[in-house]
């Protein structure tokens, strides 16, 4: 594997039920504020499989609102460099209809660097994801691109460099765009740092149009003194998954995936804690994404694990009140 890409391995690293007929943002995330995950069990992880999954890296997964459009980070052959994000289709969540072929993004989000970590706002008109492209800050910065349709999986813009209250000369990546109720601004959480060393969780006020409005900071509670990185928050902002190297991982692999939760968007994060077995194994997990409405949990881990390549995507769900 290129050094490129190991270096940004650690910054690398639904099918399930959908709330119908919703188009707004608001009452999905009511339904989710009624729906308590105390008690909740999550299945045992299944492998996402070809097409979505290869012999090579297939890493950081981010699905979209309505569960049909899937956006991961590849180097499988076909990219425009060292790693590109590709996106997948399907017709429903059902089974019957299976994912398609990815296709990768195209040039105008793809370079010959790394372009990694897609993240979607609740909107969809907003894709944030990290780059080491020329026109940066640091080794790696995070960027944020628009489209007008937001079912146009290739009508993205050319993307903008978010600025210096995110980037510096260190590396920035694993972006998580929260959307605010009420304002339509939003939080926007990533992490910086240079793996294996230590990197920590951030957090910055974003707008609806993607600018900044104020100096990222370091989000309380949340960092140990290792690595700690890529976040993926639930959309009423009450529960907060990452991947951590600190101590306490399942069957002692160093990475594994860990939560913390809060009554309100407004109150600090309790301890995370390990997200356990099945979730996490003896081997690596890296990447979380929650899906939109709180059910499916994506992840990576390790060809090892029984993938098909150096890392894949994998699949766990949720019950909700034993459904």
């Amino acid at each position: 594997m290129p050094t490129a890409v190991t270096r940004n391995l650690a910054s690398l690293v639904s099918l399930a039920l959908l709330i119908a007929c919703r188009s707004d943002f608001e009452q999905p995330v009511l339904g989710i504020q009624a729906m308590s995950f105390s008690n909740s069990e999550w299945s045992e992880p299944v492998n996402l499989g070809p097409p979505i999954n290869s012999q090579f890296l297939d890493a950081a997964p981010t699905l979209s609102k309505d569960g049909l459009h899937l956006y991961f980070t590849s180097i499988r052959p076909g990219g425009f460099g060292l790693q590109d994000i590709w996106v997948s289709q399907r017709a429903c969540v059902e089974v019957e209809c299976p994912w398609g072929t990815p296709v990768n993004l195209g040039p105008r989000i793809n370079t010959a660097a790394v372009d990694a970590g897609a993240n979607l706002s609740a909107d969809e008109h907003l894709l944030f994801f990290f780059s080491s492209r020329p026109g940066g800050h640091g080794s790696t910065d995070i960027w944020v691109s628009h489209r007008a349709d937001p079912k146009d999986d290739f009508g993205w813009e050319d993307p903008v460099n978010l600025g210096p209250d995110v980037n510096t000369t260190n590396s920035e990546a694993g972006p998580s765009f929260l959307r605010h109720e009420g304002d339509g601004d939003g939080t926007l959480y990533f992490y910086r740092g240079d793996p294996p060393i230590t990197t920590d969780l951030y957090a910055v006020r974003v707008t609806k149009d993607g600018e900044t409005l104020g100096p990222a900071v370091a989000v309380p509670g949340l960092n140990s003194t290792v690595e700690d990185n890529h976040a993926s928050v639930r959309r009423d902002g009450r529960e907060i998954f990452f991947n951590s190297r600190r101590p306490g991982a399942v069957g002692g692999a160093g990475f594994d995936i860990w939560v913390a939760t809060r009554e309100n968007g407004h109150d600090p994060w309790s301890t995370p804690a390990n997200l356990g077995e099945p979730v996490n194994s003896r081997f690596a997990e890296f990447h979380p994404n929650l899906s939109f409405d709180g059910r499916t949990l994506l992840f990576i881990s390790g060809g090892a694990r029984g993938g098909l390549g150096g890392f894949d995507i994998w699949m766990t769900t949720r019950t909700v009140n034993g459904k």
